[in-house]
C-alpha cells in the first residue's frame, strides 16, 4: 500500500510533463496529438524499465531540457529538420547507454569542468523559463527586444495569476501543484476570452476516446542528414549527451540518497542497471517519437511518502499508460496553461544560482555569461560556447594546468567550430 501511494504522489507530481511536453515539442512543427502519444508512450516505457531492472523508485519521462533545445533550438532556430535531430537524440542516448556498461562513466564526471556543468543548468533554466514568458504573454516582442505584456488582457492575467498560484501551492508542498494550476488554466479558460473574441479554450467533444499510436514516427531517424549537417550537429549530440549524463546522474543520486539507498561513498545502488535503463530508455524515447527520456526529480515526492523499490515505480508507469485514454483533453489544453509550469521549472532550475562557489571567478564567471547570454540572446548553445571559452581562458591565465582536460579541450574545439559555423549561417 505504502508503495502504491507513493508511486500517486509521484504520477501527480510531474504528471504536468503530459501537457508541457507535447507544447514544446509542437513548436518544431510536430503535431500535439502525436507528440501527447509519444510522451505517454516514452514515460511509460522508461518508468517500467526503471521499477523492473533496477528496481528504483525513480520516474522517467521527457525531460523539460532536451525538448526546450530539440525544438526551439535545434528545429526552429538552427534549421534541423526534426528527423536528423531525432537520429541525435538515438545517437546520444546510444552511447550514453555503452558509456554506463564500462568504467568511463565516473571518468566523464571527474573530467568535465564543474562550472560548466552547473552553467548548462542555469542557462536552460533560463532559456525554459523566458518561453514560458513569451508563450504566456508575460513577455512580447518590442523595438527593444523584449516588453512585459498588457495585463489589460485577459489570457495575460490568467497567466500571471496561475504563476503566482503555482509558486504558492508549491510552497505549501502540494505534489500536484502545476497539474492542479494546469487545470485550473484550461477550465477558466472555457470562460475567458482573447482580444478577438474567442473563448481562450475550447473543450473537445469528447474527453476519453480509444488511444491510436502516430506510426509514422517509429523509427523516425534521418541518418543520412545527421551526417551531412554533422559539423553543426556535433555539439548538439554532445550537448544531448551531457545534460543526460549529468541530469541524470544528479538527479538519481539524489532520489537513492533520500530513500536511504546508497552506499556511504554515494554510489547507486545498483548503479549501471540504473544508468543503462535511462540509457535505454532515451534510445526507445527518439524510436518512439520524443526527444531525450531520463530520470525526475519528482521522484523525491515519491520517496518521500514512502517509496523506495520499484514497485512506486510500476506505479508510475501504468499510470502514464492509461492517461494515453484521456489524449483528447491533453491535447487540448491551451499553451498559456503551460506557461507557469515552464517558469516555475525554469526559476527552480535557476535558485542554484545562489549556492554557486565563490572561490575562484573561473568558477563563478562562466554559468553566470551562460545564464547572461542565454536571456539576452535566447541562444543557448552560443551560450554554451562562450561558457566553455571563458573557463578555458581563465585556467590558463591562472595556470591552474589539472583544469585543463582532454574532454574540456576536446569541447572547446568542438564549439569553436560551432561558432564559426554560426556565424556563416547569421550572416547568409
Amino acid at each position: 500500500m505504502r508503495e502504491f501511494i507513493a508511486g500517486l504522489s509521484t504520477f501527480g507530481a510531474m504528471a504536468y510533463i503530459l501537457a508541457v511536453n507535447p507544447a514544446i515539442m509542437a513548436t518544431a512543427g510536430l503535431d500535439r496529438h502525436d507528440m501527447v502519444m509519444t510522451t505517454i508512450a516514452a514515460a511509460a516505457f522508461g518508468t517500467l524499465l526503471m521499477a523492473l531492472f533496477a528496481n528504483l523508485p525513480i520516474a522517467l519521462a521527457p525531460t523539460m531540457s532536451s525538448n526546450i533545445v530539440f525544438a526551439q533550438i535545434v528545429v526552429v532556430h538552427m534549421g534541423i529538420a526534426p528527423r536528423v535531430a531525432f537520429a541525435a537524440v538515438f545517437l546520444s542516448g546510444l552511447i550514453f547507454t555503452l558509456l554506463s556498461l564500462t568504467q568511463w562513466r565516473q571518468k566523464i564526471v571527474l573530467g568535465f569542468p564543474e562550472p560548466i556543468a552547473h552553467g548548462i543548468r542555469f542557462a536552460i533554466g533560463a532559456f525554459i523559463a523566458r518561453i514560458g514568458m513569451t508563450t504566456g504573454g508575460l513577455a512580447v516582442p518590442s523595438h527593444e527586444g523584449l516588453t512585459f505584456g498588457s495585463l489589460a488582457n485577459a489570457s495575460t492575467q490568467l497567466v500571471a495569476a496561475g504563476l503566482l498560484a503555482t509558486a504558492l501551492l508549491m510552497r505549501l508542498r502540494i505534489p500536484a501543484a502545476m497539474l492542479i494550476v494546469i487545470l485550473a488554466l484550461t477550465v477558466a479558460g472555457c470562460f475567458l476570452h482573447k482580444p478577438d473574441g474567442d473563448v481562450i479554450m475550447h473543450l473537445p467533444a469528447r474527453i476519453v476516446e480509444w488511444p491510436t499510436y502516430p506510426a509514422h514516427l517509429l523509427f523516425p531517424f534521418d541518418f543520412g542528414g545527421l551526417l551531412t549537417e554533422l559539423p553543426i550537429i556535433l555539439p548538439i549530440l554532445a550537448y544531448f549527451f551531457l545534460s543526460d549524463f549529468f541530469d541524470a546522474t544528479g538527479t538519481m543520486m539524489a532520489v537513492t540518497q533520500q530513500a536511504q539507498l546508497a552506499r556511504e561513498d554515494g554510489r547507486i545502488v545498483p548503479g549501471r542497471a540504473a544508468f543503462v535503463s535511462d540509457g535505454i530508455a532515451s534510445v526507445v524515447g527518439a524510436t518512439l517519437g520524443t526527444c531525450t527520456v531520463s530520470a525526475y526529480l519528482e521522484s523525491l515526492v515519491g520517496v518521500e511518502a514512502g517509496g523506495r523499490t520499484g514497485l512506486s515505480s510500476v506505479v508510475v508507469g501504468v499510470l502514464f499508460g492509461l492517461s494515453a485514454f484521456f489524449w483528447p483533453l491533453i491535447t487540448a489544453i491551451p499553451a498559456i496553461a503551460t506557461a507557469p509550469a515552464l517558469m516555475i521549472v525554469g526559476l527552480n532550475m535557476l535558485a542554484g544560482l545562489t549556492s554557486l562557489p565563490r572561490k575562484t571567478t573561473d568558477d563563478v564567471l562562466p554559468p553566470i555569461l551562460m545564464v547572461l547570454v542565454t536571456v539576452m540572446t535566447g541562444n543557448f548553445m552560443v551560450s554554451l560556447a562562450f561558457g566553455l571559452l571563458l573557463y578555458t581562458g581563465l585556467i590558463i591565465v591562472t595556470r591552474r594546468w589539472q583544469r585543463l582536460t582532454p574532454m574540456l579541450i576536446g569541447l572547446d574545439m568542438v564549439f569553436s567550430v560551432f561558432l564559426i559555423l554560426e556565424s556563416q549561417i547569421q550572416g547568409r
